[in-house]
Order: structure tokens, then C-alpha cells, then sequence
């Protein structure tokens, strides 16, 4: 607490008054493009990561960022997803898990959930992305199985997502763009899934292009 007091008080004496037009036009309205679907971890910073300013993203967190089916009840992810969609009219969605996500550990090592019921109840959601894993990753073990289910579970949650009747919707009608992503907490590169390869590949921007190499992460192809 005793930073972000002092953190307070500068973005409302430096920050704000710094962009004064910026965020009295924010007040009236919001128009973000993008819906940016991550984990809770807070090393993942999304407007830090993506350059992205006030009123450019709109953001779920949760842990393991998990998109529940549209069929689960009490669904608060479902909610936003709908009014991102529907109501905000945003043109992408980006699902961006990260290396050495803690709920991916639980989630392929359920004896560390023993204390944390609800967290492997939430990890139900991510049942799919456990037996993938099992099944196609056998020969892996340590970080690469850990990275290998992380990017798994990115794929998982982009099926998950189509399941929203608004986001099938406006995929049906072109509007809308489905992203796959992971962030590498060691070097801070984001890899983005390409279909056509079964690869998670690093994004690199050159001359205002996106640019890809093949990255370390072998996937099966689900998109």
C-alpha cells in the first residue's frame, strides 16, 4: 500500500491532467476494437505489453484466462464476452495465456489444488486442454510439457469462445477476428498461433507488418 498511494496521487496530478481531453472524451463513451482475454497473473500488464492506451482494450481476467461454454450457468466471462460483442461491437478478440502460468501447474498437477477447491473447480473448464496434453505430450516433461499446455489450453478456450452465440454470430457475418496468444514472461515476446502451420510463432513488426518465424511451440492444429 505504500506505493500505490504515491502511485494515486502522481496519475491524478501528472498522468490525468496530462491527458485531460483524452479521458473527458472517455467519460461520454467507450469504442475499444479489441477484447483482450488473459490470465490474472500480474506479470502479464496487456496495455503494457500491446502498447495499447485508455479506451483501446477492453479486459477479462481470470485464472488460466478461461472461457467457459456458453451453456455454463452464472457465467460473469459470458456476460462480457456478450456485451464486448454485442453491445461495444468489438472486431477482435484476443485469448493470450502466458509461460509459467500457475493454473496450468495446477491443472497438470492437481495435488497442488488440495487447499484450493474452488480453483480446481475452476480448472474444470480447462478438462480438454489436461487430456490433450495426456495424450499428445507423454514424451515431454518440466517447462516444455508446462508450455506445451499452455498453449494447448489458448486453443481450448478460442473453441471455448466460438460456443457464445454472439461471437458465432459475428464470425458468421465477418466482423469479428479470433486471436491466439502467448506471452513468454522470460524475454517478454508474445507468439501468436498460425493455422496453416500448427505453430505458436513469434510476432515481430517490421515496417508496420506482422511478421512471424517459427517459434518453440509445436501444436496440433484446431483453428
Amino acid at each position: 500500500m505504500e506505493k500505490l498511494i504515491p502511485g494515486l496521487h502522481h496519475f491524478q496530478t501528472e498522468v490525468f491532467r496530462s491527458k485531460q481531453e483524452l479521458y473527458s472524451k472517455l467519460t461520454e463513451a467507450q469504442n475499444p476494437e479489441v477484447l483482450f482475454i488473459t490470465c490474472s497473473d500480474s506479470r502479464v500488464l496487456p496495455n503494457e505489453v500491446t502498447g495499447a492506451g485508455p479506451g483501446e482494450l477492453f479486459i477479462i481476467r481470470n485464472a488460466g484466462n478461461i472461457i467457459p461454454p456458453y451453456s455454463t450457468a452464472n457465467n460473469g466471462t459470458a456476460a462480457t464476452i456478450e456485451y464486448a460483442v454485442a453491445a461495444l461491437k468489438v472486431r477482435h478478440i484476443i485469448v493470450c495465456g502466458h509461460t509459467r502460468c500457475g493454473a496450468m501447474q495446477g491443472l497438470l498437477k492437481p495435488q497442488l489444488l488440495e487447499r484450493l477447491p474452488q480453483m480446481a473447480q475452476w480448472l474444470r473448464h480447462a478438462e480438454s486442454t489436461r487430456r490433450i496434453v495426456e495424450a499428445s505430450y507423454a514424451h515431454l516433461s518440466g517447462d516444455a510439457l508446462l508450455d506445451a499446455a499452455v498453449g494447448e489450453n489458448v486453443l481450448v478456450q478460442i473453441e471455448n469462445l466460438r460456443s457464445h452465440p454472439t461471437v458465432a454470430e459475428a464470425l458468421a457475418n465477418h466482423a469479428l477476428n479470433l486471436y491466439a496468444w502467448v506471452y513468454q514472461l522470460e524475454d517478454g515476446c508474445v507468439h501468436a498461433y498460425e493455422p496453416s502451420q500448427g505453430q505458436f510463432t513469434p510476432v515481430v513488426a517490421t515496417d508496420g507488418d506482422s511478421l512471424r518465424a517459427r517459434g518453440r511451440f509445436g501444436l496440433r492444429q484446431v483453428l
